[in-house]
């Protein structure tokens, strides 16, 4: 049976949102919270055995999220600003058409959905009178304060003692407006969990967390490993980062800033273990070719996490690693987004 057929079969429920249907955000809140987990379970296995002959064993079910609606700590909201000065604040929709406004959001933390009236009236008394189009960006974290950017140059620049935190397993982590961090915060302990309960770690190893970002996963890991390095590229990721890193007083988790293809030779060519563990959690298009080429070519490098938002570009990824040397050990998705179509997908390969 087709996606689209077992969506059509599934028991319909009231969707809790007026703009459901014509907002382009969610796509599953006319059905039950078991039909969706389902039906993206099947979606996975289907796109990745497409690519890899995948058996029933290595497929764990969803782990569904701890929260199904006020789970976003962040929202991406479009502005328009008309020529006779009318200000819409909201949504693009799912067809080509004005802004889809809105004044709350059931998935959205509580914090972000409550705050959106005072964003439209705080946007309008900031945006000058020429400015037509901006994409704000709101957020907020573990203590529900909210702050939002996107109108003008450095409009995303946080200090840090505003910046936005999350506590994971006894671990505090800083995030800020213009770093990307995980949006449901609800599901992250029990990712973490999971993560470390893997037989992948060894106190004589390392984790290279390739674009590692403000360095989630290396700080809720660091103590299964010998030391964790964090290589990214992006200054402001880099800048949390350090942060985080000095503010929980670990010593064996360091930031290398640059391109990973220049800097993780190196390393493990000092590497005194051949069991290391690497992380990739790249964007929505996937690996490149070239992060792929240089996966396959990596020595002392026993496993590798990737977490994946998009199964089908992780089924393409997953065969060019298997094609390299990769055998997929695991593969379990993570429900990130619950009542969209969107899913997190965790795989844990080993170097045959």
């Amino acid at each position: 049976m087709t996606h689209a057929a077992v969506v059509a079969e599934a028991v319909k429920v009231q969707a809790v949102c007026p703009v459901y249907g014509t907002c382009g955000g969610c796509q599953y809140q006319h059905i039950s919270y078991p039909e969706e987990l389902a039906l993206k379970e099947g979606q996975v296995r289907d796109l990745l055995r497409v690519q890899l002959p995948l058996e029933d064993h290595v497929f764990l079910p969803v782990y569904p999220s701890p929260k199904i609606f006020h789970y976003r700590s962040r929202l991406d909201l479009k502005l328009v600003q008309r020529r006779n000065g009318e200000l819409h604040v909201g949504f693009s929709g799912t067809a080509r058409g004005p802004v889809i406004e809105i004044d709350t959001c059931p998935i959205a933390m509580e914090a972000v959905a409550d705050f959106i009236p005072r964003l439209r009236q705080e946007a309008a008394a900031k945006i000058p009178k020429d400015y037509r189009m901006a994409n704000l960006t709101v957020r907020c974290g573990d203590a529900g304060v909210v702050h939002w950017g996107g109108i003008g140059h450095k409009s995303l620049r946080m200090e840090a003692r505003d910046y936005f935190y999350t506590d994971i397993l006894g671990r505090r982590i800083c995030y800020s407006l213009d770093t990307f961090f995980q949006s449901n915060l609800s599901i992250l302990p029990g990712l973490m969990d999971f993560l470390r309960a893997q037989d992948i770690w060894s106190k004589e190893a390392l984790l290279l967390d390739l674009y590692g970002g403000v360095g989630l996963f290396g700080l809720c890991v660091n103590d299964l490993v010998a030391g964790v390095v964090n290589i990214e590229e992006n200054v402001h990721a880099v800048r949390l980062a350090k942060y985080n890193i000095s503010a929980l007083g670990f010593t064996n988790v360091q930031v290398k800033e640059g391109r990973v293809e220049d800097i993780l030779p190196r390393i493990l060519a000092e590497a005194p273990s051949a069991q290391n563990v690497v992380m990739v959690d790249p964007p929505r298009a996937g690996l490149s070719q070239g992060a792929l080429e240089l996966l396959n070519g990596m020595e002392r490098v026993r496993h590798l996490v990737y977490l994946s938002c998009d199964p089908s570009s992780l089924a393409l990824n997953l065969k060019g690693l298997a094609d390299g040397g990769w055998r997929v050990v695991l593969v379990r998705p993570f429900d990130f987004f619950p009542r969209t179509r969107h899913l997190e997908t965790l795989v844990i390969l080993q170097r045959n």
